[in-house]
């Protein structure tokens, strides 16, 4: 039985997001925990730390790009990985995706919504900025499309999108995949070993 908090703070447009969400079910099915998704806005939290995303950041540092790519392909290649593919369209405004997360939980499709996204982002290489690719995806993958792009536009959705990113904020979050147990934040995919290590600690406390 869940004991703990187990948090997992993503934006599909994070290819370390995608790779984290591939290997969290073996560490659930580890532990016996479970995960919650708790969907952001990446660009928002970038706005409120004035972070930059890696591909902005290193872009002058030759040698660290190529080392960010070397060490990618290690842990694509240690976990088996090999459907990931980057995204040609990278990177993609994920605004419309992530409120698209949020209207999911509340029509009660949200793990299917973001096994799909991630796969049509990180796998199919999709544009998914664009309307239309985005409604033919939805309406491919038989949700509601007309009820989405109704939610999309929805105060309450918008809202609550918007509040997760600024309670990332708050708790010291300034990227993703940024994951919480407990009050203890770690970021980034190669983490996830420290975080699995403080779940066994608080369940050996438990």
């Amino acid at each position: 039985m869940q004991d703990i908090s187990v948090q997992f703070l993503f934006d599909f447009g994070s290819p370390n997001a995608y790779l984290s969400h591939k290997i969290i079910p073996a560490i659930e099915a580890r532990h016996g925990v479970r995960f919650e998704y708790v969907p952001i806005l990446l660009g928002g939290l970038f706005k409120m730390t004035g972070n930059r995303s890696p591909a902005e950041s290193t872009a002058q540092i030759e040698n660290k790009r190529k080392y960010l790519f070397v060490e990618m392909k290690r842990f694509i290649a240690k976990h088996a990985l090999s459907a990931y593919r980057m995204n040609p369209h990278f990177p993609v405004n994920t605004l419309q995706i992530m409120r698209g997360a949020v209207a999911a939980q509340r029509e009660g499709v949200f793990e299917r919504y973001v096994e799909r996204m991630f796969a049509h982002m990180w796998e199919d290489g999709l544009k998914l900025d664009d309307p239309d690719v985005l409604r033919a995806t939805l309406q491919a993958d038989g949700f509601d499309v007309a009820r989405f792009e109704t939610l999309l536009a929805d105060a309450d959705v918008k809202a609550g999108l918007l509040a997760n990113t600024q309670r990332a904020f708050e708790r010291g979050a300034f990227g993703a995949p940024t994951f919480f147990v407990g009050d203890e934040m770690f970021f980034g995919k190669d983490q996830l070993r420290d975080v699995e290590d403080e779940i066994v600690r608080v369940k050996g406390g438990a």
